[in-house]
């Protein structure tokens, strides 16, 4: 990755946004639809954030450069190379929302992108995020260890589970699946051969097994491009090293180089 992509808060906060024009009036629309505040470069020393939508190069180079000597981040609309930080084409469906952004390199891409995701992600995915933060304290009843919470989570919200996020649900989905059981619970150990170092090459079983483990035991040649298909928090360890100290519970799998 070339950036990290991160959601910042900006209710309530003073954006600066600069320049007149289609490309400001779209960029003021993005901050008050995220509930910031636009104000302009004389209230600077309130804002974190800016953008600046000039279209003459040298006067969006100088207001960048002022802006950032303020200590503000800041983005310049079909510049990149000027930018701390790029927009990413947005799905939204309050509270989750999708971005996607190629760092600048083609807007069109994202747009493109963002169209075709808009058709698969059903209306009610933001109805039930929030229908789950709105049961979290159930959940840590049902579920007290944060192990079996994430274990309780990933049956309930992969494909076909009950919770399935691309499928439609009513408001007592959520309900109706805390008053059952624990769902067939991914446990026990796994092993993955591995065809290739290219991580598509994963069936679509092997990289929900991946992508679910608590601990991922690996020959040491396996490449980082398949290891980042784990969970972040997931414990690694290579072949042959210590494993006193991974969990008795949980899923386990195995990733073995085909020789």
């Amino acid at each position: 990755m070339n950036s990290l992509p991160l959601f910042h808060r900006i209710a309530d906060r003073k954006v600066v946004v600069l320049g007149t024009g289609e490309a400001a009036a779209a960029k003021r629309r993005l901050v008050e639809r995220a509930g910031g505040i636009c104000v302009g470069e004389a209230e600077a020393h309130h804002a974190q954030l800016a953008f600046i939508a000039l279209e003459d190069e040298s006067d969006a180079k100088a207001a960048a450069m002022r802006l950032r000597g303020k200590g503000l981040i800041v983005n310049v609309t079909d510049r990149p190379a000027l930018c701390d930080f790029t927009v990413p084409s947005i799905v939204d469906r309050d509270p989750v929302i999708v971005a996607v952004g190629t760092g600048g390199a083609s807007a069109g891409m994202a747009k493109m992108l963002r169209l075709r995701l808009e058709r698969f992600l059903p209306q009610g995915l933001g109805m039930l995020a929030t229908r789950l933060a709105a049961a979290r304290d159930a959940i840590r009843a049902r579920f007290p260890t944060p192990d079996q919470r994430r274990r309780a989570l990933d049956a309930a919200l992969r494909e076909g589970g009950p919770l399935d996020p691309m499928a439609q649900h009513d408001g007592d989905a959520v309900d109706r699946w805390l008053a059952g059981g624990d769902g067939a619970l991914e446990q026990g150990q796994r092993e993955i051969l591995l065809r290739s170092d290219d991580p598509d090459d994963l069936t679509l079983r092997e990289a929900r097994l991946l992508g679910g483990a608590d601990v991922v035991i690996h020959d040491p040649n396996v490449p980082q491009t398949v290891l980042v298909r784990a969970r972040a928090d997931a414990i690694r360890v290579a072949s042959g090293g210590d494993l006193s100290g991974i969990p008795s519970e949980g899923l386990i799998v195995s990733l073995r180089r085909s020789r």
